[in-house]
Parts: C-alpha cells; structure tokens; sequence
C-alpha cells in the first residue's frame, strides 16, 4: 500500500482524474440526452444504474486491456487498395468505427425527429418511448464505447492498475452526482438538447478520425495509418473539439438571449 501513495502515483491521480472529467463531458450529455428515451418514472433509475454498470464494465476492460494489450493492438486485417484504402485494421479501429457510426446515427435520428411536423406539441410521448432496461443497454455500451479513448490515454500516462481504477471510479462518482442536472437543465433548456445533438454528432466524426492511427500507433508502424482516396484518417485535436463546442454554446447562449429581449421588446410595443 506504501508503495502506492508516492508522490508520482498521487500527481497520475490527479492528472488521470482530470482526463477522466475532459473526456467524460461527451459521455455524460450522452446519457443525460439517451435517458429522457426510458419512462419518465424510471429515468433517474436508469441514469444511477447505467452508469454504475458502465463504471465497473469500465475498469474490468481497463484490467483486460492492461493484459491484452499486445493482443488488441495486432491488426488483424490490413487494406492494400492504392488510391483507394490502405492501412492496418485492429480492435481498437473496429471499436471507434462501430461507434462513431453509431453515435452520428443516434444524433441526426434525433435531430430528424425534432424536425418533423409529428414532434410538435408531441414531447410527452416521444419520452418513454423505449423500456428502461434497454436504455441502460444503450447507455451501458456506449459508455465502454466512449471510455475506449479515455482508457488508452489513461495508460500512455500510467500502468498500475489501482491508480488507473480509482481514476475511474472517481470520475464516475462526478458523473453521478453532475447526471440529474445536467438532464434537469436540458429538460427545461429544450434549444440546449438540438445543440446536444449536434456536439454528438461532432463526437462521433472525433471517433472515426481516431480510427486511422490506431493501428499505426498500437503498432509503432506508421505504414499501418489508414489511408482512404489517398488521404490520411487523420483525428480531429482536442483542441479543435473542446474550441468547437464552445463556439456552438456561445452561438446558442448569444442567440437565446438576443430572442428573449427581442420578444421583450414586441410586447413592450404591443403594450398601448
């Protein structure tokens, strides 16, 4: 146990717990937004039980992984189309791909409901539209999903196993605590869900772009690096995601309150 609280393991923690809570924001706006689709009576249920589940999946893979490592990163197929696709495929590259995919999916579904003529005044059932345990299913896988990215920065910083858990366990503790008002806001915030959406849909474009150097990286062999039409996969930066999302919030947060004092000022005119 001594071993364990050295200086270097306590400053690990506390930059892996920092990681934990940059990195889960995606992740929590997810399960606030995925919740609302379980019965009303049964959504703050599914929130505390998706992401305690998520959680614990999440260090059993983080244990997995730390044995498995060599194994995951082997590409298990490798595209030798020129001008077309080149490059190595291992699981990390199946796990960002399915789940970018799926994330995109999931945001313009969502956003396409929305549009529709159908949607109006119809919020009431378009909650409670799927049962509570496949909710916890969804958010469940993707939460794994999510943490793929987490988990392999978590090792590039650290190797021993307790840190790296109570890392997790940490940041799901944050997420249990930050979940209901995050979906309290939203639900009262409804402008707040569309822009939700659309970061999703930026999360999921950030996971297809981490797919091609993930072999190349696992590997150490840059010629692994997914190349399609003769053009690099290469992912988007924190940086520019982090920049993007504010961008977004800003332009949302300018314009909610440039409409509320226009419409004040049409009632102040209406007024005789």
């Amino acid at each position: 146990m001594a071993d364990l609280l050295t200086f270097e393991n306590l400053m690990n923690l506390v930059v892996l717990c920092f990681l934990q809570a940059v990195l889960g924001f995606d992740n929590l706006l997810y399960i606030s937004i995925e919740s609302q689709r379980a019965p009303v009576a049964s959504q703050k249920s599914v929130r505390f039980w998706g992401i305690i589940i998520a959680v614990a999946l999440r260090v059993v893979l983080l244990f997995v992984m730390i044995r498995l490592i060599d194994a995951l990163a082997t590409p298990f197929y490798i595209f030798n189309i020129p001008g077309v696709i080149e490059g190595g495929v291992n699981f990390a590259t199946m796990v960002f791909v399915i789940g970018g995919a799926f994330i995109m999916y999931t945001a313009v579904k969502e956003i396409s409901h929305m549009l529709s003529i159908d949607h109006l005044g119809a919020d009431i059932s378009h909650k409670g539209g799927k049962s509570a345990a496949s909710v916890v299913a969804i958010i469940v896988l993707m939460n794994l999903i999510f943490s793929f990215d987490s988990v392999l920065s978590a090792l590039a910083i650290t190797d021993v196993f307790p840190i790296l858990a109570a890392a997790i366990i940490i940041s799901g503790i944050a997420m249990l605590a930050l979940a209901d008002g995050v979906t309290r806001f939203l639900e009262k915030n409804r402008m707040y869900e569309v822009l939700g959406l659309f970061i999703l849909l930026i999360v999921g474009v950030v996971l297809l772009g981490e797919a091609g150097p993930a072999a190349a990286h696992a590997m150490h062999d840059d010629t692994l690096q997914l190349n399609i039409f003769g053009h690099d996969l290469i992912p988007m930066s924190k940086v520019t995601f982090y920049f993007s999302v504010i961008v977004l919030v800003a332009v949302e947060v300018i314009q909610s309150g440039y409409s509320r004092k226009l419409n004040a000022e049409r009632h102040a005119a209406q007024r005789p």
